[in-house]
This record gives structure tokens, sequence and C-alpha cells, in this order.
């Protein structure tokens, strides 16, 4: 029993292992400024822990055939185990995951903490069941009112969001539910969530951040690459999870501009 232990031990290691190796589910292809950074970072993490995950499992395997049951065994006594190597296990595991953490802290930190340059494309996202609204500002840059008591979300679009009508910034504002940005141009996202929190993810553009009712949460990232990309909900978020996805579209600047202004007139 000891030996098929530790065949089915050491199987399963091998076994996942050439699956991280192979990168048979892996990222997409990246296609923003901050891929290359967070990919290495990535990269780095499973190695470090990979070989120690492979280490600790062979020698599970060992362990479980050196000590199987068998006539000639001695019979087991109780140790309380060995301080020192506690304290040096314990030492070296808090280094690796303080060192993993300060290492890509300002990989994440680049993307929250640093405000979005003035030229920005700013896009606020609403996050509700089951779907996702992105708000552009119009030509005048600014955001028109949006009140609790006027959304309507069986009704989509600006209702919605519960648009002021009586706001005047709010008159060129575009609501539409396919999220499209120019490439090369930094893209501030303002992210909601209308009733429960939602995740937003954009896997091409290694972008993930929740939406909080409540809060507006301000992140950033630049598209390098044109293209379509699927945007999706990371968290369980009701029982229309599931649906709960978009598209980005990463088009010229040019194509962006007439987008926008086709949008614009529409509401005329």
């Amino acid at each position: 029993m000891g030996l098929v232990l530790l065949c089915v031990i050491w199987l399963i290691t091998f076994a996942s292992t050439y699956f991280f190796i192979a990168k048979t589910w892996w990222f997409p292809h990246g296609a923003s400024a901050s891929t290359a950074a967070l990919d290495h970072q990535f990269a780095i993490t499973f190695i470090l822990m990979g070989v120690i995950f492979v280490a600790a499992q062979l020698v599970l395997g060992y362990f479980v055939f050196r000590y199987r049951e068998q006539p000639s065994a001695a019979r087991a006594d109780y140790s309380h185990g060995h301080l020192g190597l506690e304290i040096i296990w314990t030492t070296l595991t808090a280094i690796l995951f303080i060192g993993l953490n300060l290492m890509g802290s300002p990989i994440w930190a680049a993307e929250r903490f640093r405000p979005a340059v003035d030229d920005a494309t700013r896009v606020e996202v609403t996050a509700m069941q089951f779907a996702w609204y992105f708000r552009y500002p119009g030509p005048d840059g600014k955001f028109g009112i949006a009140k609790p008591e006027l959304e309507d979300p069986s009704a989509g679009g600006e209702a919605a969001l519960g648009l002021d009508p009586a706001d005047p910034a709010s008159k060129d504002d575009v609501v539409t539910g396919i999220m499209e940005v120019p490439v090369g141009r930094e893209v501030e996202v303002i992210l909601r969530a209308h009733d429960v929190i939602h995740s937003f993810f954009i896997p091409a553009m290694r972008f993930k951040q929740d939406a909080v009712p409540g809060l507006a949460i301000h992140m950033h990232f630049t598209p390098t690459e044109t293209g379509d990309y699927e945007i999706a909900c990371a968290e369980l978020c009701g029982l229309g999870h599931y649906k709960m996805h978009g598209m980005l579209k990463v088009v010229s600047q040019d194509e962006f501009d007439k987008w926008l202004a086709a949008r614009e007139a529409e509401k005329q």
C-alpha cells in the first residue's frame, strides 16, 4: 500500500507540474503595456513555488513508502519535533512570501496608486446583475450626475445608470454595452457596482479589479494592440454570473473618435 501511495502522489505531482510547464491552460496573448512586468512576476512566483511544491511532494511520497506498515517495523514513538527546524522553515517561508509581495507591489501599485495621465481616455464601468455598462463623458469631458432613485436596470442604457436628465453634463454622456478605446493611449477606468461585488477582468490586458457597491475605484491600463478582447466577471455574483461577459474593442485613435462621434449623433 505504501508503494501504491508513493506512485499516486508522484504521478499527481509530475502530471500537474507538466501542465504548468507546458502552459496548457495559461494567459492569453498579452496586449497591454504592463504585460511583460506582470507575466515576469507570475513566472518567478510559479517557478519558486513550483520547486518547493515538487520537492515537498517527492519527500512526502518517500516518507509514505519508507515508513509504511510492515512486520519488521519498529513501534512508532511520539515526537514533539525539532524547534530549530521549525523556526528555520517558518522564517524561510516568511522571507519568500514577503519577498514576492515586495517584488510585485510596484507593479500592482502602478495601476492603482499612480493617477492616470491627463489625456487618458476616461471610461466609467458599471457592473450590475448581469451586465456591464460603459459610460464616456462626451465633448465636455464631464460625467453627468447619476441618482440611485432614477436607476431602472430593466430599461438598460442610460436609465439603468440613473442619469439625471436635468443635469447639463449628462446630456452628452455616451452609454454603451461595448467598451471601445484607442490603442497606445492610457485608459482610466472608474469602476462602480450597482448591486453586489463584481470583478472586472480583461485577461489580455492583465487587468482585474473588484467593483464594490458604494465605491468608485480608479485604475488604468494602456492597450498596445488593436483587436477584440473578452471582458469577464471573475466574482460569483449570482445565478446569471455565467453570462456576465462583455467585449473590449481596441481601435486606432481615428476610429475611436469616429465611433464616439457617431454615438453622440445618435443622441440628437
